[in-house]
């Protein structure tokens, strides 16, 4: 997906770009490539791919949620900055935070911060099960790309989320996700999933958003010991 390809598929789904956001996607593709050289950060490097499988598929969020509002977003093991950095540069009055649990990370993601010139947005080195005990009912829409399976995902961020927030993670295959979630949802307060499926242009994979939104506070108990929630996950 070259850059016109990418201009014209974001159109497609509601987003249009203006010449600074190009130019700031253009900026971040750049300094990508040239951390990556320094730290591993991906291994889709190629302007097409970068484009395609990094900032469109970032930008499929607006699929599930209306990205032009003020909102306060969490982004969960951000690793190179996605889809947090895409999301921030095409709408910028997104409040953000990104989290991720290596320090060399969060050292490029501020860089790049610093370098296009973004506001209101703050990379914290941490993982996401103790950051969420000490900024309880926080975030407006808390989102994880590729991450981990999304048992273990919604209970170590839904005790960072508002009541009524909605916790959505963009996903690729999520056939073996769905086993027994109804005690997951009883217990951490949360509606029925929604699944809304896609395809990524050009290459036809799948893609998916999945979707729940918090009905009321969570329980003190949550989130618990990480090896405890992986082997309940399982």
């Amino acid at each position: 997906m070259n850059r016109e390809e990418f201009i014209k598929s974001v159109r497609e789904l509601g987003i249009d770009l203006d010449e600074d956001k190009i130019n700031k996607l253009d900026r971040f593709y750049h300094l990508l490539i040239e951390w990556n050289n320094k730290i591993n950060l991906t291994t889709i490097v190629k302007e097409e791919d970068v484009y395609l499988k990094h900032f469109y598929d970032s930008l499929t969020l607006f699929k599930e949620v209306d990205l032009t509002k003020d909102l306060y977003l969490c982004d969960v093991g951000t690793g190179a900055g996605f889809p947090g950095i895409v999301l921030k540069i095409v709408f910028p009055q997104l409040k953000m935070t990104l989290i991720d649990s290596l320090q060399k990370r969060i050292t490029y993601l501020n860089e790049i911060i610093k370098e296009l010139d973004l506001h209101d947005i703050e990379a914290i080195h941490s993982r996401m099960e103790d950051y969420s005990k000490t900024n309880e009912e926080k975030f407006d829409i808390i989102t994880a790309r590729a991450v981990a399976n999304v048992k273990v995902l919604s209970e170590i961020c839904v005790r960072a989320l508002k009541v009524n927030g909605r916790l959505v993670f963009m996903k690729a295959n999520i056939d073996d996700e769905f086993d027994n979630l109804d005690n997951m949802i009883k217990e951490l307060n949360l509606s029925k999933v929604k699944i809304n499926k896609f395809l990524l242009p050009v290459e036809n994979s799948n893609r998916a958003l999945v979707s729940f939104t918090k009905l009321a506070k969570t329980k003190d108990k949550y989130p618990r010991n990480i090896d405890k929630i992986k082997k309940n996950a399982l």
